[in-house]
This record gives structure tokens, sequence and C-alpha cells, in this order.
């Protein structure tokens, strides 16, 4: 709530008073005490009202409130004499004489709105005014049984239409399957629900907007006992529900400008996808969760490649069995249809002693791909074999005998034996190496997997620039490795990234360099895609970011970078519900990867920007536990405690950050940091995230 007077701005939700358009410093009593009196200006507050209102009922001197009192004229530009806003009554009080206009703040969320009615109401009840009346009193019950289990809040109701509204739109989706699943013997009254995931304004208790209407124009495209979501909703849920969707193609519905893209559940087409879906009639765990507890349901192509031993008895081999674990990795994603857990999860599992069903349960996937290298000179040995985790049985095993030149085919071989044994189709041109990378000198394809070697340790400055220096060893031996390239620009953006570079502008110039040189002969290289992606988005062109993310998940579907960093580009082209999306979908395909802080930080801020504060907050400080290293988790946590009201906690998140980025002392420097984003994306931040630091007391400039 804002009141406008004189001059004078006095916006209490951010506690701040300007005029003339700049802040009025206050201290918090002084605060407290202008808003009562300006609430309170239909009459004279006396001084038991202000000690009650302001000090909670203490004690206090009269020197004391007289003091607090000449503060706010001060503050406000009146005085005691003139008494142009505050009017002393004799022997009776105060009163705010001022003219003031109240400004109710305009705010909006993101949330999945609910929408269900009975089919043929109005005749239901022209038949059977009482018994209609009795079936609608419990078919409520249940419905508002089955919003609160799955974290909902109706918010609207009338005669016999139900409006609810939920964080998240798997949760939405799953109570409406929970209904219509409780309600299915119920013969003669008969629910539609509609599902929409969307931009709504805040008013009080109650939600508006076209995110509201939308969902109530899919309900009457549902089936009487049916369910009919937006494509904003059936993007979101993914693969996390198990029912099938009829496609309705677009609708243009009343009052609605674009056509909305429909999909229906429930309708009588498919039943049969309905009913194993509605047994899921209790909240259930996340997608984390899930995979963690060995309760998700393992997609039928899904498989993890543990890391391969390295039997040379060299420990310093250990590059070499790491790399054929990354390539077989990567060639598998580019099957179609396959679900691959990524590397930096499955080298989790390294050197330990592994119960295969185990593994296979907590990773969510159905056959685990493990075996050995050994080296003895340029010849090399490769055993694999391959497991049915779910049945315990060993599908197949060799040994491959081949030497550096020749890796790639074995490596090839391998792949496809896979692929064959689970009788996939395979992509148009398997193997990850092209053509051309046949010739690569061998001594420079070995140096290209130590560099990556490097790279996979914890991130360091010592250890980028012994990555790039044998990087540039390997493209120095053989000037036509693609992998050396992406290998140095990949140095190149992380050293931009974490601040690393002398100078950011210059390196990222190089790296766009090396990455045009390889896509010129290698566009279906998504390793190099993905890295352009991060080149395009530090130059804040972030259309062509988009696109080249979108390019390397399309060449490889399993790649968590490309689906994290798609994600951050996303929410700053200022949709956010696209981009949980996205950071859900990398943690699927790496539950326990080492960076997992990388993950949650911008689910977090998508949450943050969403005013989906709480669950932000989770997110957040999940993100500083694993990561406390990085200012930048320190500020979105401190934005987002803030906005939840804990401004003491906020302060000291504030202070944490300051300590790792003395620099970032302002809004104004967090934006020179961090500038990238289009108008929606800092229209979003301005009206959550720096709302919340300002309460923290993080100044403008």
């Amino acid at each position: 709530m804002k009141f406008v007077f004189a001059e004078h701005v006095l916006d209490v939700d951010r506690r701040e008073l300007r005029r003339g358009g700049k802040p009025v410093a206050l201290e918090p009593q002084v605060f407290d005490l202008l808003v009562y009196l300006v609430r309170n200006r239909d009459r004279v507050v006396s001084k038991d009202d202000l000690l009650e209102a302001v000090w909670g009922g203490r004690i206090v001197s009269e020197s004391a409130l007289t003091s607090r009192i000449t503060a706010v004229r001060k503050a406000i530009g009146d005085n005691g004499a003139e008494q142009r806003l505050i009017r002393t009554v004799s022997r009776k009080g105060l009163r705010f004489i001022g003219a003031v206009r109240e400004e109710e703040e305009l705010l909006r969320k993101l949330a999945a709105i609910f929408v269900a009615d009975v089919e043929g109401y109005s005749r239901l009840m022209g038949q059977d005014e009482v018994g209609t009346l009795r079936r609608l009193t419990a078919c409520r019950a249940v419905l508002d049984e089955r919003i609160a289990a799955f974290r909902g809040r109706v918010f609207g109701s009338a005669g016999d239409s139900v409006i609810a509204d939920f964080a998240s739109a798997v949760d939405a989706v799953q109570c409406a399957l929970a209904v219509q699943e409780a309600l299915v013997t119920e013969e003669r009254m008969r629910f539609r629900i509609g599902v929409h995931v969307g931009d709504v304004i805040v008013q009080g208790d109650n939600l508006f907007g076209d995110g509201v209407n939308i969902a109530a124009r899919l309900e009457t495209l549902a089936e009487p006992g049916g369910i009919c979501i937006s494509g904003t909703v059936r993007d979101q849920i993914g693969t996390k529900l198990p029912v099938t969707l009829a496609d309705l193609g677009e609708q243009q519905v009343k009052n609605i400008t674009q056509p909305i893209r429909a999909y229906r559940v429930g309708s009588a087409a498919a039943a049969a996808s309905v009913a194993p879906a509605t047994a899921l009639v209790q909240p259930v765990a996340t997608t984390r969760e899930a995979s963690d507890s060995g309760t998700a349901t393992a997609p039928r192509l899904s498989i993890v490649v543990l890391p391969f031993a390295n039997l040379s008895n060299d420990p310093e081999q250990d590059y070499l069995a790491d790399g054929i674990t990354e390539d077989l990795t990567t060639d598998l994603s580019r099957i179609s249809g396959s679900f691959v857990i990524a590397r930096n999860t499955a080298f989790t599992f390294k050197g330990m002693a592994v119960d295969i069903k185990q593994i296979a349960s907590a990773l969510g996937v159905r056959y685990v791909l493990e075996g050995s290298v050994q080296r003895a000179g340029d010849d090399i040995r490769v055993n694999v074999q391959l497991v049915d985790a779910e049945e315990g049985a060993h599908l197949w095993a060799d040994r491959f005998d081949t030497d550096r030149r020749n890796l790639v085919d074995a490596q090839r071989e391998i792949t496809g034996r896979v692929a064959r044994s689970l009788s996939l189709e395979l992509v148009k041109d398997l193997g990850r190496r092209i053509e051309q990378e046949r010739a690569v000198d061998p001594d420079s394809r070995d140096l290209v997997m130590q560099g990556y070697a490097a790279w996979y340790r914890p991130r360091s400055v010592r250890n980028n620039e012994e990555a790039e220096r044998i990087f540039r060893r390997a493209l120095a031996i053989d000037p036509r490795s693609t992998d050396a390239k992406i290998g140095i620009a990949k140095i190149l953006v992380s050293n931009v990234t974490q601040a690393w570079s002398r100078s950011a502008e210059g390196d990222t110039e190089r790296a766009e360099r090396l990455l045009l040189d390889v896509l010129e002969y290698d566009t279906g290289s998504a390793l190099a895609h993905s890295t352009m992606g991060m080149v395009r988005r530090f130059q804040n062109r972030l259309t062509e970011s988009r696109f080249e993310f979108e390019t390397a998940i399309a060449l490889d579907p399993n790649d968590t970078y490309a689906h994290i960093q798609l994600g951050w580009v996303l929410l700053y082209l200022g949709d956010p519900a696209a981009a949980v999306v996205r950071c859900e979908k990398a943690i699927r395909l790496s539950p326990r990867d080492p960076q997992l802080w990388g993950y949650h930080l911008p689910l977090g801020w998508c949450l943050l920007l969403s005013n989906n504060v709480d669950p932000a907050v989770d997110r957040l400080i999940g993100s500083r536990a694993l990561n406390p290293r990085l200012w930048h988790i320190h500020f979105a946590l401190a934005a987002a405690l803030g906005l939840s009201g804990a401004a003491e906690d906020a302060k000291t998140a504030l202070a944490e950050m300051l300590k790792l980025k003395p620099e970032a002392n302002s809004l104004a420097q967090f934006r020179a940091l961090r500038p990238w984003g289009n108008p929606q994306y800092w229209a979003l931040f301005e009206q959550t995230a720096a709302v919340g630091v300002r309460r923290a007391g993080f100044p403008d400039q």
C-alpha cells in the first residue's frame, strides 16, 4: 500500500518514505508513527494510542515520544508552528490533516490455475434441487480435501464452480487426476476441469487476469469427468506424470486474443491412459526425491555409463578410461529416444564397489554399461558389459582390442552393440566423431583426453590454465582437431564466467573465433553449439544464445549443461516458467551432480522472480550449502529472504556477499556485474529481487 500526500510517497510494503522522488531516512519507530497517523487520519489519536501502536504499550518517556513526533514532522517538511500536515489538538492528541491518496501496488505472480465445474448443473437443479445440492456438498468436500492435499488454495467458488491456485503445474494436474478418480462412481454429477499456468494479478486473497480466464475456458473444452490442460502445462509436466494427452490443436476461446494450444486428458479415447495415472491420488515426491528414493519408474531406454576402471597399473592412465567413458556417454545420448545419465553424476561412483540394482534404482534407469580399459604402449584393450538392472541379467559382454589410432572405431562398435542389444534404431552418423576426425593425429587426440581430465577437476585458475595448456599442445600437433579448439573455447568462456579473465571482451571474441571455425566444418557438434550459446549470452545476444542451446539439445538431448544454460537464457528472456522445465530436466539427468548447486541456483531465481518466495528460499539455501563461495548465490538468497520478511537474515546474506565481492555494493553495481536480460526480465527483477534487497537496506546506488 502507498499513501501519497503533498510531495511525499509513503510506501508501507517497502517501508520507504520518498520526498520528490528521493528517499528520506527514517528510524523504524518514526516510520511506524507516521504510518499510524496517516492510516488513522479520520480521527484524533491520543498519546495512549501511539504508545500502544508503536511501542506495544511499553512505558516511554514524554521526551522520547516528543522527539519521535518532531522527527516525523521534520521528515515530511512540517513543524509545530505551521502544522501543515500534522495538527496538535490540545489535551487530545494528534491528527494527520493532509490530503492523502491511497494507491494499492499491483502485484503479479505465476500460478497454476485449476478450474472445475459441474456439467449440466442448471439442468440437475431443475430436476431435483435438494438432491443436487446434497450431491454438490459431498463432491465439494472431496474437491477441497484433494486441493489441500496437493498444496493448492481455493480462491473462488460460485454455485457449482471451484477455482484454485497451485505453485506447481504438476501438483495441479495430479490434483485434477485425483479428483476425477475419487468422483468416478458419481454418475449424476460429473465435473469438468481445466488447468493453465500463467501470469495473474494478486488482489488480496483473489486472483485475476488471463491466467485465470484461460483456465476457465479450458474447463469448457473438457469432457464430463475429464481434464483439459494448456500447452504451457503440458510443457511443464513433461514426462513427470504417466498420462497420455490428446492434442486438440490451437483453440480460439472467448475473450482471449491469441489461440490456446489445448490437450485433453480423461476423454473416452484417453481412458486407458488415465486409469493408471489416477492411481496417484496422494501427493508424490519431487523428481529429485523420486529419483533418490528409487520410486521413479525408469524410462524404457534409460542408461548410465559407469566410469570404466583403469587396469593399466598406472594412475596416469586414468584419463584414458575417463575419456572412453565420456565418449560412450555422448554417443549413447545421440540414440533416438534415449535417456542417459550425465557424466558428472555417473562419475560420483568412480572407484566404488557398486550394487548395479541399487545404482539403477537410485538414478531411475533400467540399463547399466560398465567396463575397463587396459593400455600397454599404443595397444588398448576395452572390456564392456551391458546389464539389465531390473532383471539382474547381463545382456552381453565383449572385449575389444585396438590401438590409439583406431580407438574411435572401437567406441563406435561398442555403442552400436549397445543399441542393437536394446533393439534401438540408430540415428544417422551415430559415432560422435565426424569423418575428418579419423585423420586426427592420435597424439593430439590423447592430449585432448588429458585436457578434459584437467577440465573436470575442481574449478580453479590453476586447473583451467593447465587444461588450456594441454589443449593448445594438442592443437599445435594437429590444427585440424576440433575437440582441441572447443576445449580452448570452453576454458576461455569459463574464465569469463568466473571473472578470472584479464580481458572478458577479448576472451569472448577469441572463443567466438574458435567456435566459428569448428562450426564451419562441423555443424553437428553439440558441444560447439552449447559453448557458442555461452558466448552469445555474454554478448547479451539472448535470442541467438537460446537458438544455440536449443540446437545443442536437439543434437544431444541428454546434455545437462545445455539444458541448465538454456534455463538461464530463458530466465533472462523473461520466461521463468519455461526456464524451470529446463532446470528440472537437468536435475533428472544428473541427480548426483557435484555441481548441483548450479541447478538449484537458477531454479531459485525462477521461483523468486515468479514471486514464489518460500520455495525460492529453500532452493537458494540448498545452493548456498553446496557452494558458499559464489557471491551471487548470497545475493539471490538475500533477495528471497528480504521478500519473505526475514530482513535480518537477508542482511546477513548480503554481508557474506560483500565479503566475497566488495564491489557488488549496490543494485546498480549488481546490474553492471551481471548485465544480461531483456526488459521483461528486469521488470520481474525490479518487482521481486530488488524489493527484497531494499528491505534489507541494500542501496540503489
